[in-house]
């Protein structure tokens, strides 16, 4: 958190490693705000609670509690954090550069932002799945709200091979299609940073720290980008240490076949 600017009624439920919490966590740093915070013990499933649910019924982080109002998804608490402490701004003033902001952000949700789940999960969640029990397995699946159906997909054993390739080659459409957009400007949308970029960011972190980055090594444009957006006080302040899952590495086969697939 920064002290820049304060608003003690601010109140972030997260966790640190949530690339979802991450995206709000460094739309706070870059305003300036600081805010009260509510670390939910993920292992445990404290996000799954009753007194959760009833701020998030989706059982997911962040949820952000602002003078009493709940907001919810991490996309709309951006934009509610953009209206609500509009400077320094994460969207320009016009119109149409809003809508070409607003398009990034759409994509990042559809595409790269469920992409990145796949491998993360099979990394980090699917060996502590192996131990349980089916019925503490099948215990953990129900108790999932809108997950309930993506944790039945990965079973115990993580995602098939087939559901990483195409995972694989939805994150490698994303860092070509960053490539061309950074042809004309510094940032996704322009020459200024706004909530387009800091809706990418934890998703190339992650691919960084599965050891996933040879998927965009390639891209020049991407490569500086990168590097210019770690150098913002906003990305230092939100992966501090023990917000990332760095020194890991998730299938370099599937990673090489993907690499010389889709691009032929």
């Amino acid at each position: 958190m920064t002290n820049a600017k304060s608003d003690s009624s601010l109140l972030l439920y997260n966790w640190p490693t949530s690339t979802c919490s991450q995206k709000v966590r460094m739309c706070l740093n870059f305003k300036g705000l600081s805010w009260d915070e509510k670390i939910l013990d993920w292992k445990n499933d404290e996000h799954l609670s009753p007194w959760y649910l009833k701020l998030n019924p989706n059982g997911v982080v962040p949820t952000l509690v602002h003078a009493g109002a709940v907001v919810t998804d991490s996309s709309v608490i951006n934009e509610y954090l953009e209206d609500v402490f509009p400077e320094p701004g994460l969207l320009p003033k016009d119109a149409v550069g809003r809508a070409r902001v607003r398009a990034w952000r759409q994509f990042i949700d559809e595409v790269p932002t469920p992409a990145i789940r796949v491998p993360s999960m099979n990394n980090r969640v699917a060996p502590v799945l192996a131990q349980l029990s089916e019925d503490e397995y099948q215990d953990r699946v129900r108790r999932r709200t809108i997950r309930r159906h993506f944790y039945a997909r990965m079973g115990k054993t993580g995602f098939s091979e087939m559901e990483v390739i195409e995972s694989l080659e939805r994150l490698r459409d994303t860092v070509q299609r960053m490539e061309a957009a950074l042809e004309t400007s510094l940032w996704l949308a322009g020459n200024g940073m706004t909530i387009a970029d800091i809706s990418i960011a934890p998703t190339i972190v992650r691919m960084e720290d599965t050891g996933l980055h040879a998927l965009w090594e390639d891209c020049p444009r991407v490569v500086q980008w990168y590097a210019r957006i770690q150098a913002e006080p906003c990305f230092k302040a939100t992966f501090h240490a023990g917000a990332r899952h760095e020194g890991t590495t998730y299938r370099p086969d599937l990673l090489a076949a993907v690499l010389r697939n889709v691009d032929t």
